[in-house]
């Protein structure tokens, strides 16, 4: 185990050195806006792969998304986390769909993928973080909906707190995060070597989360999760949580 050890901090440190650029751009202040703009960039590209390799666990997750319409069968949806809009396929028709994201960089992508999907209503894009959603009325919601975002939020319990605090009673949350491997695999191998550079390089995104532990621990009254390993090799950021929630 010492050896393991000492052969994951060499290689930890490796990496690094790889990105030292980034870390020196990111000690004089410059990367962030670097990176918010690199990352809307590469986000809208890889959404696409991811999309089509996840198409069938994404249509079995969101085909429930209806049943949480109100009284009058519209579903009220709030996207947290929206990026490129990759999702809004998988949304039924004419629902009301709000967007957050902290990124500004994305609408440009998003009006884009609006193009695409004229089925759904959409409200607006709202730039602000998942922790601090307060343009967002309390019980305002049907449906919140996130998908890759958990990695990359400041605090999970925090939000998975405004989450319930915009859920009407009764509304559902859907998700699909990646999570850490298992501790015997290959990919947890990895993951421990890379997780300090690529939060650098990916916006803050963790690759070593147990996400599933705050989703069981959030207080919901209903919840259904299962672990997936998606079919993307070569890729840190795969095992993965997808389920829904019920306030």
């Amino acid at each position: 185990m010492a050896v393991m050890a000492l052969l994951i901090a060499i290689l930890k440190v490796g990496v690094g050195l790889l990105a030292l650029p980034v870390y020196v751009l990111h000690f004089l202040g410059l990367w962030d806006p670097i990176c918010k703009r690199f990352f809307s960039f590469a986000m809208s590209i890889f959404t696409r792969l991811f999309n089509r390799k996840m198409q069938q666990y994404k249509k079995e997750l969101f085909s429930t998304l209806g049943d949480f319409g109100g009284p009058s069968g519209q579903l009220t949806l709030l996207e947290i986390g929206c990026g490129s809009g990759a999702n809004f396929q998988f949304f039924p028709n004419g629902c009301r769909v709000t967007c957050v994201d902290p990124n500004p960089h994305f609408q440009r992508y998003l009006s884009n993928s609006l193009k695409e999907n004229k089925h759904i209503r959409f409200e607006r894009f709202l730039v602000a973080s998942a922790e601090e959603m307060t343009q967002v009325a309390t019980a305002s919601v049907d449906v919140v909906v996130s998908t890759l975002v958990f990695c990359s939020v400041k605090n999970i319990d925090t939000v998975l707190s405004e989450i319930k605090r915009v859920l009407r009673p009764g509304g559902g949350f859907f998700f699909l995060e990646h999570v850490i491997g298992h501790a015997s695999s290959w990919t947890f191998f990895f993951q421990q070597i890379l997780d300090p550079t690529w939060q650098r390089l990916f916006d803050g995104c963790h690759l070593m989360r147990e996400t599933w532990r705050n989703l069981e621990q959030a207080g919901f009254t209903e919840l259904k999760l299962r672990h997936i390993t998606p079919p993307m090799k070569l890729n840190p950021a795969n095992p993965t949580v997808l389920g829904y929630a019920v306030k």
